[in-house]
């Protein structure tokens, strides 16, 4: 069973993978979230892939619906679901982290294979690739923030791996933060896998 959640707003659903993170897509209706989620699937396999994880793309089965709020119809999950609290065993933590790290890697490949200059959208917005990669970095630092990894901003890229070194240790800090580990990692994941395709969607 391929197990998803849906986060619901007043304008916009998340159908999100619990067990496959960063697996995310979003819609006006849980019907079109879910269609999205599942045209989705052979990019998804492309992080699969890269983190050497078999992976299981079978029909999406609704297994949670939690109420969204503000940042939800905004256009990003917020919500964290009841299964994200729940103990996770040492093998599929440490799937996760491989699943994270390959998205990390895909989006830098993305990121050296794109202008500068990105096709923009109808309405002529869209952050350029330098902007678009400071904006995942600086997100993700401020991410952290919510499971007791504090960075100042960053003055190079050691700086960031060195964060994202942190990151890939979520699973192994004790104490009570404001987001378990399971969420923080697919919360990451979810923005960098967002912003890699709409990066090489814009490129073309």
């Amino acid at each position: 069973m391929h197990r998803i959640y849906l986060e619901q707003g007043k304008k916009r659903v998340f159908a999100c993978s619990l067990d496959w993170p960063g697996w995310c897509r979003v819609d006006k209706t849980d019907k079109l979230a879910i269609a999205r989620l599942v045209d989705y699937t052979e990019r998804y396999r492309i992080i699969a892939d890269r983190a050497g994880v078999a992976f299981d793309s079978r029909e999406p089965t609704v297994v949670a619906t939690i109420d969204g709020g503000a940042t939800t119809d905004f256009g990003a999950p917020e919500k964290q679901a009841p299964a994200d609290l729940e103990p996770v065993p040492k093998e599929l933590a440490e799937r996760d982290v491989k699943l994270m790290r390959a998205a990390w890697e895909v989006f830098d490949e993305a990121v050296a294979a794109s202008p500068e200059e990105l096709r923009k959208g109808p309405r002529g917005g869209g952050r350029d690739r330098t902007k678009m990669v400071a904006h995942v970095t600086e997100a993700e630092r401020n991410y952290a923030r919510n499971v007791g990894i504090r960075h100042r901003p960053y003055k190079s890229e050691a700086d960031r791996d060195a964060m994202r070194a942190e990151l890939a240790r979520v699973y192994e800090k004790e104490g009570e933060f404001k987001w378990a580990p399971r969420y923080a990692v697919r919360r990451v994941v979810w923005h960098v896998i967002d912003h890699l395709w709409e990066m090489e969607d814009r490129r073309e």
